[in-house]
């Protein structure tokens, strides 16, 4: 938990919920361990597709196919999603929950490794969300760019792997260093480059948002 955990209780009592299938799925998700998004980013989510009101969506990391289908029902009724999985077993859940919601036009499922996935795409997306391996983030960002119009949105969501990205490399477990690393050198990336305009909030498990201004 990144913030107090009574503050972040209280905020989320205000949330308004989501369709039963959405229920039914984080439900699922929550009891098989499988990661979804938080109910903060949830509504940080709902809150940039009501504003932006983006037609095209790119996700990079499906897993079962909450977020995707979340943005489906909460953005533009005309809104396209493609979105990215590599992991097998994640795979044909995403496409059984997709149907099940009966978002098959809506949303795009592509199987593949997204370093080269990514690469393959023409764009422009108005609005991208990053949820995929973390120590990927940083690989995948010069095609993410390039697949960003100017004020096109990149939410990336896990950058604060629970508080550790705070930490000295040392203080980590061995096997996270790289991640940590990796991490934090995509943290300097999003708010030093010249492209971008990024802001780090505490959400969940840490969120950015960065708005292309070129």
């Amino acid at each position: 938990m990144i913030i107090n955990e009574r503050i972040s209780t209280f905020i989320n009592s205000f949330d308004t919920g989501n369709t039963p299938f959405l229920n039914e799925i984080e439900h699922f998700a929550r009891e098989n361990q499988i990661p979804v998004i938080r109910q903060e980013v949830q509504s940080l989510l709902k809150f940039f597709l009501g504003v932006k009101q983006p037609e095209e969506i790119l996700e990079v990391g499906t897993a079962i196919g909450f977020s995707a289908i979340l943005m489906s029902e909460y953005g533009p009724e005309d809104a396209r999603i493609t979105t990215i999985e590599n992991y097998d077993k994640r795979i044909r859940p995403a496409l059984e929950n997709i149907k099940k919601a009966g978002k098959e036009k809506a949303i795009t499922l592509i199987e593949g490794d997204a370093a080269d996935v990514l690469k393959e795409l023409s764009g422009p997306y108005e609005l991208i969300f990053m949820d995929a391996a973390k120590g990927q983030y940083i690989h995948f960002l010069p095609e993410v760019l390039r697949l960003m119009p100017p004020g096109g949105l990149l939410i990336s969501d896990n950058i604060l792997q629970d508080g550790d990205v705070l930490e000295s490399r040392y203080a980590v477990t061995r096997r996270d260093r790289t991640i940590h690393s990796r991490m934090r050198e995509y943290l300097y990336e999003l708010t030093h480059h010249e492209q971008l305009r990024t802001v780090i909030l505490p959400a969940g498990d840490g969120v950015t948002v960065s708005v292309k201004l070129l």
